[in-house]
């Protein structure tokens, strides 16, 4: 084991990222290496944790997680990824603080800023803000920083956002590479994102969004499946085009999950709302109109009911290449007949891969160290070799 997390930090040296002091917000910004980076950072801490060695790397400091949206495994991710690392986790609730009564997003970032190294934000409520707040924090510790006010940059990570979702998306690119042995592996692979019905409305549109803006990165052929009217971000089909032009992959549209699914080797049936729901959701949340907001939802639902049968089937997935396709969810998944009445997979389905989808969880917690170690060293390879070399037991045996 320790020859294998050797030859990983060997070829982390040997890529160059650029993201020492850079926030990680949108993974369409970052370069081929920076993910490939990543992903080597990944693959290191997972091997150094299963080999009982400590991946310490601070002695104190704070991680702090600005939550806007319920969460159960980003939240708890990034908590062990802190924990991982050495960081205290600070989780910051803003109805406890003095953003309740008006204080400025530039203020705030300072003051919460002084011993902190990563600041992870999840706001994917409002389309056309959350992207824009974690900017804000950004070019606010940016400022302090700059003026002598900060004595460190802290790390921004994005947790989530109204457009992307890149711990989720590295993650299930991390499983696509463990799943299939290697990232050229995947080239010619067919991924098939497809909308799936869910008895709830108001999911976010950065889960399919991406994973289209990651995976034509990497050579694979990807499928968007929706029923009309469902439409993603308008600038992701361009995004994603160009990313599989540039790979050899290719980016497709369909208005049928049975299309999708034919020949797929990778299916990821998962839900949303359409982007022009909201939009209105978030002028409506807004402008106070909660009555209206109700209203809204209530429409949506109905126009959902209508496509129930958007379920991942057993007989959708005898479909797929040698009926065998790979199924992935970011979870919860809604589980027909067991989280709900009908939902976006039948139950064998799930059941069938439900362990599989576990594991594809769990590296979402490294791929947030990975983030926060690439970040906060100039020099991350020499770093994980110490903490090699170092061999500190993380636990007595």
């Amino acid at each position: 084991m320790t020859d294998k997390i050797k030859s990983l930090i060997q070829q982390l040296e040997a890529t160059p990222t650029d993201l020492f002091q850079k926030d990680f917000l949108l993974t369409w910004n970052q370069s081929d290496n920076d993910l490939k980076g990543v992903l080597l950072a990944v693959e290191i801490l997972e091997e150094l944790y299963r080999a009982n060695i400590s991946c310490r790397m601070f002695d104190g400091g704070l991680a702090v997680s600005i939550f806007r949206d319920k969460s159960t495994r980003t939240r708890f991710s990034f908590a062990s990824a802190a924990s991982l690392l050495g960081l205290s986790l600070m989780d910051m609730d803003e109805t406890k603080t003095q953003v309740a009564h008006g204080e400025t997003v530039r203020e705030t970032a300072n003051m919460i800023s002084f011993l902190t190294e990563v600041i992870g934000i999840r706001d994917d409520l409002f389309i056309g803000e959350g992207h824009e707040y974690q900017v804000e924090v950004s070019e606010s510790v940016e400022e302090g920083f700059r003026e002598g006010v900060l004595p460190q940059r802290p790390a921004i990570l994005n947790l989530q956002c109204d457009r992307d979702h890149p711990t989720q998306s590295m993650a299930d690119l991390m499983h696509l590479q463990k799943t299939y042995g290697s990232l050229e592996a995947l080239k010619g692979k067919k991924i098939a994102m497809t909308w799936a019905y869910s008895p709830s409305y108001g999911k976010p549109l950065s889960v399919p969004q991406g994973i289209v803006g990651l995976m034509t990165r990497f050579g694979m052929e990807v499928t968007l499946a929706h029923p009309e009217g469902y439409d993603l971000m308008p600038d992701m089909a361009d995004i994603a085009t160009k990313h599989a032009q540039a790979s050899g992959g290719s980016f497709s549209v369909v208005n049928s999950m049975e299309e999708a699914f034919a020949d797929a080797d990778i299916v990821y049936p998962k839900s949303w709302a359409p982007y022009t729901v909201m939009e209105q959701r978030t002028k409506l949340l807004r402008g106070g109109q909660a009555g209206e907001l109700d209203k809204l939802e209530k429409e949506c639902i109905a126009i959902n009911s209508k496509f129930t049968n958007w379920e991942c089937t057993e007989d959708l997935m005898r479909k797929t290449k040698n009926g065998n396709a790979l199924y992935m969810h970011c979870l919860p998944a809604d589980i027909t007949d067991v989280s709900c009445k009908a939902g976006e997979v039948a139950a064998s389905v799930f059941d069938r891969y439900r362990l599989r989808t576990y594991n594809e969880a769990e590296h979402k917690l490294y791929v947030m160290a990975a983030m926060i170690v690439l970040n906060r060293f100039k020099e991350p390879a020499r770093i994980l070799g110490d903490v090699l070399a170092r061999n500190t037991s993380r636990k007595q045996s």
